[in-house]
């Protein structure tokens, strides 16, 4: 069991920056985790691109993300439970309560109320960093499009399922269509090729466009350390590049407009668990909606 972790005690009134300070413990633990299982992870996203461009967290953002290739992310979700310090809780994709097609690390004790209304009562609602499987990209560009299309729909089930709230018309209509194609089959052209490709590709992680979420496998191939908050931790060694296929200029930070669409909490809470707010949910008013700036 790791020692034990003193959170700041703030209530709902937690500011950014103790929220920061909450998610280097989740990425700590992970680490911690990953490293006696022997599971390989890369930072992934804004944690790199916060990583690579001043050594931590980008001062505005409030997630962190992480990315495992799929057999190093099946063993995660399947062996992390047993070896988690009891102030985690792992919520991996399609587990009890929780209908997405990624996975998340929580912690317990808290609360993190996203943009959302979530449907089921029971889900876990606590400060979480997210875990994305990396799978194999078809070789051809038609087989490619395929798995980007699958996953949009695989995507647009679980949201459905999750309670997402939108004012985009074709995003509602696709959560709708979506419901009845059986999930399994839509995940496994997805998964694509179980033998190693020339590209691999993050699709479930949600980015607008293909090419945001397709690279050459090559990036993935190695890693180094990076600095991250006082720590070290893993990132891919082609990481330059990585960050140019997601961002452009990627040295260059983002404008307040676009940090702003980045914020996805509505409400957190170091100090009390989701029951503390189970009243408030019926009620909920969400202002505004995540977008990607990917």
């Amino acid at each position: 069991m790791t020692e034990q972790i003193s959170l700041p005690q703030q209530g709902e009134t937690a500011t950014l920056q103790e929220h920061q300070a909450a998610l280097h413990i989740l990425l700590k633990e992970f680490d911690r985790v990953c490293r006696q299982l022997n599971i390989r992870y890369f930072l992934f996203a804004g944690t790199l691109l916060g990583a690579a461009r001043s050594g931590g967290i980008i001062p505005w953002d409030d997630d962190l993300d992480v990315i495992m290739e799929r057999g190093a992310y099946d063993r995660f979700c399947r062996e992390a439970p047993a070896v988690i310090d009891p102030q985690f809780y792992v919520q991996a994709e399609y587990s009890d309560h929780w209908p997405m097609f990624f996975s998340k690390l929580r912690l317990n004790g808290t609360t993190c109320l996203e943009r959302y209304c979530p449907k089921d009562p029971q889900a876990h609602l606590g400060v979480y960093m997210d875990i994305f499987p990396l799978d194999h990209a078809w070789d051809s560009a038609l087989g490619r499009k395929l798995q980007f299309f699958c996953s949009k729909l695989v995507i647009a089930k679980g949201l459905y399922r999750r309670g997402y709230q939108t004012d985009s018309a074709l995003k509602k209509v696709a959560m709708v269509l979506s419901q009845p194609i059986p999930r399994k089959l839509l995940t496994r052209l997805v998964q694509g090729s179980k033998k190693p490709t020339a590209h691999v590709h993050c699709f479930l992680g949600g980015a607008s466009k293909m090419s945001h979420s397709l690279f050459p496998a090559e990036y993935f191939s190695r890693q180094m350390q990076l600095s991250f908050d006082g720590g070290q931790y893993p990132a891919p060694a082609e990481y330059d590049k990585l960050l140019t296929a997601l961002y452009g200029d990627w040295r260059t930070p983002h404008t307040p407009e676009q940090r702003a669409c980045k914020r996805h909490t509505a409400l957190v809470d170091l100090k009390n668990p989701q029951s503390h707010y189970t009243e408030y949910l019926k009620t909920m008013k969400i202002e505004g909606s995540v977008r990607s700036i990917r």
